[in-house]
């Protein structure tokens, strides 16, 4: 399926889940040096007042680093694909693996350490290797990152990303994440909304779409969402108009 058509405009009346990077900010150089505008953060306030708190963040991000991004509020959120989750209350839920990541940090440190366009970002929870920097990379990092698996006895998989590959917890996901919010106050009973553009994305407009909600994919390419906005822009563009 490919969708190709823009959403109806937004309600107050549904529940909004929204990724970070490349839905809501452009990708930068390297996910320290995404900024959020001050336009950005008014339209998504807005957006939260007027759904009455029905919105989160779904990232790869941890939460922390939404949290930063974010400063004078903390959205509820689902961070690192939905391995820890942050509720409308405040609440907090980590899965945490019982498999000890750290030998494999150090393996995977090892294994790019005369690759220094490569980024090797370590949320605790899940390690994302960024290519962005040197693209040609992109089959050097996928057999890096898949020859860890073996070891992690079916508790991580891959998740591929733009210009990214993490290793995550396995079993959790933007979908699942968006499941528990969907049963909770203020979300339950609203129709759900899912915004992103990778293929993390691609598990929340499922469920979304299973829900008979709207997924909006942002960007090019296939996808099982049933709308398309272009780009950043577009999003911020279809957020101004809010129908009250």
């Amino acid at each position: 399926m490919s969708a190709s058509l823009p959403p109806p405009d937004p309600r107050c009346d549904w529940a909004y889940f929204f990724d970070v990077d490349g839905t809501l900010v452009d990708f930068a150089d390297t996910p320290a040096a995404v900024r959020i505008s001050e336009s950005l953060r008014h339209l998504l306030q807005e957006l939260f007042q007027c759904a009455r708190g029905a919105f989160a963040l779904m990232s790869g991000r941890r939460i922390v680093d939404i949290d930063a991004l974010f400063p004078s509020v903390h959205l509820p959120a689902a961070g690192q694909h939905g391995a820890e989750r942050r509720n409308a209350t405040g609440g907090a839920t980590r899965h945490e693996p019982t498999q000890d990541l750290a030998p494999v940090r150090q393996r995977l440190a090892l294994a790019i350490i005369d690759k220094p366009g490569l980024l090797l970002e370590d949320k605790g929870l899940s390690l994302a290797l960024h290519y962005r920097r040197i693209p040609g990379l992109a089959d050097f990092v996928q057999h890096t990152m898949e020859a860890l698996l073996p070891d992690l006895d079916g508790e991580y998989c891959l998740q591929q990303g733009k210009s990214v590959v993490e290793l995550k917890p396995a079993g959790k996901d933007k979908g699942r994440a968006l499941l528990e919010f969907m049963a909770e106050p203020p979300f339950a009973g609203r129709t759900p909304v899912f915004v992103g553009d990778d293929a993390s994305d691609e598990f929340g407009f499922a469920t979304v779409n299973q829900l008979g909600g709207h997924s909006i994919k942002v960007g090019a390419g296939d996808t099982v969402a049933r709308w398309r906005l272009d780009n950043v822009k577009a999003v911020e563009q279809w957020l101004r108009s809010i129908s009250h």
